[in-house]
Parts: structure tokens; C-alpha cells; sequence
């Protein structure tokens, strides 16, 4: 059952930097927070997050893009404000078929697709199955093949997922505390402020470990359904293609955008000198830009 919590405004949510209309689906898992802003023939484009954040790390490109576009963003469950529903097993391939649902249930038709991180592997089997569905193709620092290929990062998965791994996520709040942090190539830009709204949604150590640790066991798990996502990476080859790459990513290394360039040639690709794992976060005025000139849609335009 859906707890009060998940359809109240909390007491830790910034409105000020958050300034969005909640709105709420229930899917066949449970409770999905989503936004939906901005003209409603518009443009549709799809925000999807990663781990261990929310949509509220998109808010930059929310407010900027839904000027002229239809904007959706939406909470995985158990992150943000959506469900954390006990049955649910948080595995990416579990957050697709959700992710499949709110595309059918909001009957969004033909949409531009914008993932970041773990919403790689979780929004692009979408792509692959149903390429005819994207208009248009953004990746920020994300991936689509088994990390284990890389040596370096298949030590650092096989540690993420280990007992040790799952103590100090559950203990530490690793993945907000330590690693969120080291992520940014100018701490300074994740401010208390703002690192608050990333803390809030994870003050149980119970869900730590239920819904991010689950991810962090995926970097390795999931390797048959990555090497798939791999192999089928031909069907995006006409899609219309931005990579934004934060070039400081201590968690995502520099040559993984070499890997990514191989998966998407025809994208037209911005390495961002000074920023890490989140460009809409650390360089928002910069990737919003570059975004407003790429997706259909924008100003002037016929679309």
C-alpha cells in the first residue's frame, strides 16, 4: 500500500528548486512520481535518471526546455517521491518494464529520449525494440554494454556488490555520501543544499541496500542483458544522436565515451572539459544550450 508519505510534498523537498507539479501513476509495481510540463502539443521529451538520484537532477533542463517542448520526468521506484513498494525488485531490467508502462499509459507516442547513468541501461532496451518511437537520441556520461569488459571497472563492480560493498552502502549511505561526491569534478557545486534533496530520499538504511545496492550488484548481474543491449546497438544507428560527456568522471572514465562513439557514430558528441559525472548538475546553463539547439522542437522551428 502506498504510505502518506508518497503523495504529500515531504518537509526536505526545495520548492524553490523544485518548482514542479507533482503528478502520480500508478503502474502495475506501484506508485510512479512524474512530472509533465511545458505546452501540451509540444515536443515530447522523456528525462530519465540513474542511481542515486531523481528527476530533480534534471530541474535545470525542465525549466528551460519545457518553454517549448512537452517535458516528462519521472522517479524510478524507490527513488525521489515515487513507491518504494517491498515486492518490487529493483534490478534494471525490473525498472524497463515500469519504464514501458508509463511510455503506454501516457501514450507519448513519438518522444526524444534523454538518459543519464543507469537510465542508459535502463530507457535504451526501449530504443533498440522500438527505434520508430524516438525522434531523437540524448546520452549524458551513461552506458550500454557490460562494464566488466573493462578490467578497472570490473574490479571496482565486483566490489560495489560485495558484502563489504552492501555494509557500507547500507551503513554509509556510500553511493550519496562518498562516491556522489567524488563524481563532481568541482565539489563545491554539490552544495549541502543540494546534496540534502539526494540525502532525503535515503535516510533508511533498509532502502539503501533494497534499491541502490540492487543496482550496484547489477553492474555486474546484469552483463547478459548489457551484452544484448550491445549486440542490438545497430538499431539506434539512424536515430539522430547528442552525447554530452562530462570529461572529469571519476566513475565513468573518458575512454568509456570511445566505447559510447563506437555504439552511436553518427552522434554529434560535446566532451566537457571541468565537468564530471553530471553535466545537467555542474554545467546546466552549458548542456541546456546544447540541448536546445539539437532536439526537435526549439525555438523558431517549425516543430
Amino acid at each position: 500500500m502506498l504510505d502518506h508519505f508518497q503523495r504529500r510534498q515531504p518537509d526536505w523537498l526545495d520548492r524553490q528548486q523544485f518548482p514542479f507539479r507533482s503528478r502520480w501513476l500508478d503502474t502495475s509495481q506501484g506508485t510512479l512520481h512524474h512530472l509533465d510540463e511545458g505546452p501540451e502539443d509540444g515536443q515530447v521529451v522523456l528525462l530519465v535518471h540513474g542511481t542515486p538520484s531523481w528527476c530533480f537532477e534534471y530541474r535545470h533542463l525542465i525549466a528551460e526546455l519545457s518553454r517549448t517542448r512537452r517535458v516528462i520526468a519521472f522517479d524510478h521506484l524507490g527513488f525521489g517521491l515515487s513507491e518504494r513498494p517491498s515486492a518490487f525488485d529493483y534490478t534494471p531490467e525490473a525498472h524497463t518494464l515500469v519504464l514501458r508502462e508509463l511510455v503506454t499509459r501516457l501514450a507519448l507516442g513519438r518522444f526524444s529520449l534523454v538518459v543519464h547513468d543507469y537510465g542508459g541501461p535502463i530507457a535504451l532496451p526501449i530504443a533498440t525494440e522500438e527505434p520508430e518511437r524516438i525522434e531523437s537520441l540524448v546520452v549524458l556520461n551513461s552506458w550500454m554494454w557490460p562494464l566488466g569488459e573493462d578490467a578497472e571497472l570490473a574490479r571496482a563492480a565486483r566490489f560495489a556488490g560485495s558484502r563489504l560493498g552492501r555494509f557500507l552502502y547500507r551503513w554509509l549511505n556510500a553511493s550519496l555520501r562518498l562516491l556522489m561526491p567524488r563524481a563532481y569534478a568541482d565539489r563545491r557545486k554539490l552544495t549541502p543544499q543540494i546534496h540534502a534533496q539526494y540525502l532525503a530520499p535515503f535516510r533508511e538504511r533498509d532502502a539503501r541496500v533494497r534499491v541502490l545496492w540492487t543496482l550496484a550488484k547489477a553492474l555486474t548481474r546484469s552483463a547478459p542483458s548489457l551484452s544484448r543491449l550491445w549486440q542490438s546497438r545497430a538499431a539506434l544507428s539512424q536515430l539522430p544522436a547528442l552525447i554530452v560527456w562530462g570529461s572529469d568522471d571519476e566513475l565513468l572514465p573518458p575512454r568509456l565515451l570511445s566505447r559510447l562513439r563506437e555504439g552511436l557514430p553518427q552522434a554529434q558528441v560535446h566532451a566537457l572539459s571541468g565537468v564530471g559525472h553530471w553535466p545537467q548538475e555542474e554545467a546546466p546553463d552549458h548542456v541546456a544550450a546544447l540541448l536546445q539547439g539539437f532536439l526537435p522542437g526549439r525555438t523558431g522551428s517549425a516543430g
